[in-house]
């Protein structure tokens, strides 16, 4: 047990923590409707690895560069003929294909790349721990620094003009603080999950909340049940430690969901 727990607890203290970002975050997501900005840039992650093994740079200067390229392309890209969501799922799938592309042919990467796509948190040690938190707290210090901006524009965009806020300048920083999180999350769930760690707690938790601080609270006890769980349960029946994260965040969703639909007929 001991053995067992040497290697269990740092990748649960390290998806814990990484849950303490993933919530707030997540409920601003909803609120500024941005799932599917965030899925495209969790697949660009990918495409940031392979680039960043291909040019020998640090990994997360790789995303970073990804992230910036996928702004830029959205803005050049920009049209009122084409629905915004469509253009998000194809810049989210090409991204994906470029970054399999990337990793296989142009690297050494390939026995890594199911690790890139579904993660693998038990393969954290105790030494990944300090700067996995230093990272989360500058992330969370950013967000509370966004987060009265954030909410008014989220909750009324048009107030928030009058009040001085900058929506294009609020914008590019709450697209920095997802690329932030998805930079630091990729090894926790992989490219492919991450928008679900970033929505699911969320999603679930505005089914059961009447207000945003209650929605956020909500969020963060969620979230920490869905990596407490996942983490020992993907050890118990031996599957990614990202699957097993996100597959319990799921069943949590849909038995909320129903549970909520059930007491809305009985009332």
């Amino acid at each position: 047990m001991t053995a067992w727990l040497a290697i269990i607890a740092p990748a649960w203290i390290a998806g814990s923590i990484l849950g303490l970002l993933s919530a707030p975050l997540g409920c601003l997501v909803l609120w500024r409707r941005m799932a599917f900005f965030a899925d495209a840039l969790a697949h660009g992650t990918l495409l940031g690895v392979g680039l960043a093994v291909w040019w020998q740079l640090p990994m997360g200067m790789g995303i970073v560069i990804v992230s910036i390229m996928v702004v830029a392309g959205l803005v050049l890209i920009d049209d009122e003929r084409l629905p915004v969501d469509a253009v998000l799922a194809v810049v989210a799938v090409s991204l994906l294909c470029l970054g399999l592309l990337t990793l296989t042919q142009l690297t050494d990467q390939q026995a890594n790349v199911l690790g890139f796509l579904f993660g693998n948190l038990l393969e954290l040690d105790w030494a990944d721990l300090p700067a996995l938190m230093v990272s989360v707290l500058i992330g969370l210090a950013f967000l509370g620094y966004i987060w009265p901006a954030q909410l008014k524009l989220a909750t009324h965009e048009a107030l928030a003009r009058i009040q001085g806020i900058n929506p294009t300048r609020q914008r590019l920083f709450f697209m920095g603080v997802l690329a932030g999180f998805c930079a630091i999350a990729l090894q926790a769930v992989g490219s492919l999950l991450i928008s679900g760690l970033l929505v699911l707690p969320a999603l679930t938790a505005r089914l059961w909340s009447t207000a945003p601080k209650q929605m956020v609270v909500m969020s963060l006890i969620i979230a920490q049940v869905g990596v407490t769980l996942g983490v020992w349960g993907s050890v118990w029946i031996d599957i990614q430690t990202g699957l097993a994260i996100v597959l319990v965040l799921a069943i949590l969703f849909f038995a909320a969901l129903i549970a909520s639909k059930f007491l809305q007929k009985q009332a």
